[in-house]
């Protein structure tokens, strides 16, 4: 079947074992649902319905080495301002026709700032983040509330918040920007809206307001009860995070069970006020592989993309393998194996879309065993 806007379904009838036979009888009924723009299930059913999930995202990885020098020549050539509003590059996923979608429900950018510049002040429903694989000296002002980004930080802001970004340093800064936006344009819920072109306070604090109220571990202000849908808090800072995957791995040595699977550290930024996912529509984790480590191959309902952080190593996404650095990206399309293994160590970032789909009860998670 073939279906274009504003054209007729096309119905393509076959003389295969699990099709009726073709006959001048059948070939009528055929153009009559047709000229209704009808399709009968048994002509569709096999695409529709496949045994497993067959996504049209393939794996792929992109090397930041040929990222960055790309972004810096656009740093050159591009303005940043109003109409592009982004200096961002988008991943295209080679299985999604050319769209920018780094999967169908996922969007991953390069993000270059020059020094002095202002990315311009908008809003979206669009859920986003930025990741810090290298340096510093950007402050994204959310709602008013400057935000330093620095390595290893992880910055979500939910839809629907006034953001812009000021470079306030003499060097440029790139880092990785996610949003949900392949997910919002499929079900065209999306809004976007204009606002400042530069960003409206120049302040660079060492701490943002929304660290001084939510950025106490374990500890929740009495004036802030209810649940938000996505996490206030605005900054998980490296420190922390790698002080986190660090003890999970002391413990191991310890002899304790703390880790994923044995040399695998993992943890998940979640929400202070719910302790679910950061945002309604994206997971983020962070994963360390210890020296000499592999994982099991593991599958999942949803899609994700890994940014390396530090280290070297070895990914295998299903029939396809790459050796791995810093800043490397990388997608694992719903339902294909993955299998990480390093030598010498491996920090690795992800974000998926795992909360929809445990929201409609369609995730699953499938491990299999390795050979001993």
């Amino acid at each position: 079947m073939t279906v274009t806007d504003g054209s007729p379904v096309t119905i393509v009838a076959t003389d295969a074992d699990d099709q009726p036979r073709r006959t001048p009888e059948l070939e009528e009924l055929y153009r009559g649902f047709e000229s209704e723009l009808l399709v009968p299930l048994w002509t569709e059913i096999g695409d529709l319905m496949p045994p497993t999930p067959r996504s049209k995202a393939v794996p792929h990885l992109w090397r930041w080495d040929r990222l960055l020098p790309m972004a810096e020549r656009a740093g050159r050539l591009v303005p940043v301002g109003r109409g592009g509003e982004r200096r961002a590059i988008a991943l295209a996923n080679p299985g999604l026709g050319g769209r920018p979608f780094a999967t169908p429900t996922l969007w991953a950018a390069i993000q270059y700032l020059n020094p002095g510049e202002d990315a311009p002040v908008h809003r979206h429903t669009q859920n986003a983040f930025r990741f810090v694989v290298e340096g510093e000296g950007v402050w994204t002002v959310v709602d008013g509330d400057p935000v330093a980004m620095r390595r290893g930080d992880f910055l979500p802001q939910a839809g629907w918040h006034w953001h812009g970004h000021h470079n306030d340093t003499d060097a440029p800064m790139a880092w990785i920007d996610g949003l949900d936006i392949p997910f919002q344009h499929l079900v065209e819920s999306t809004f976007f809206e204009f606002g400042p072109d530069e960003v409206e306070t120049r302040e660079t604090p060492q701490r943002s307001r929304s660290e001084r109220l939510w950025g106490h571990p374990g500890l929740r202000p009495l004036t802030h009860l209810e649940p938000t849908p996505a996490t206030p808090l605005l900054a998980y800072r490296w420190e922390y995070t790698d002080r986190a995957l660090a003890e999970q791995l002391a413990l191991e040595a310890e002899g304790h069970r703390a880790t994923v699977e044995p040399g695998h550290a993992a943890v998940r930024y979640t929400n202070p006020t719910t302790g679910g996912d950061v945002m309604p529509t994206v997971r983020a984790e962070f994963h360390r592989l210890a020296p000499d480590t592999a994982t099991a191959p593991r599958q999942e309902v949803g899609s994700s993309v890994f940014q390396v952080f530090d280290g070297t190593g070895q990914v295998t996404v299903g029939r396809q393998s790459w050796s791995v650095q810093r800043g490397d990206l990388f997608v694992v399309p719903s339902w294909q194996p993955l299998t990480l293994a390093t030598e010498g160590g491996l920090d690795l970032f992800r974000f998926s879309d795992a909360p929809i789909f445990e929201r409609l009860h369609q995730h699953r998670v499938q491990y299999k065993e390795t050979a001993q």
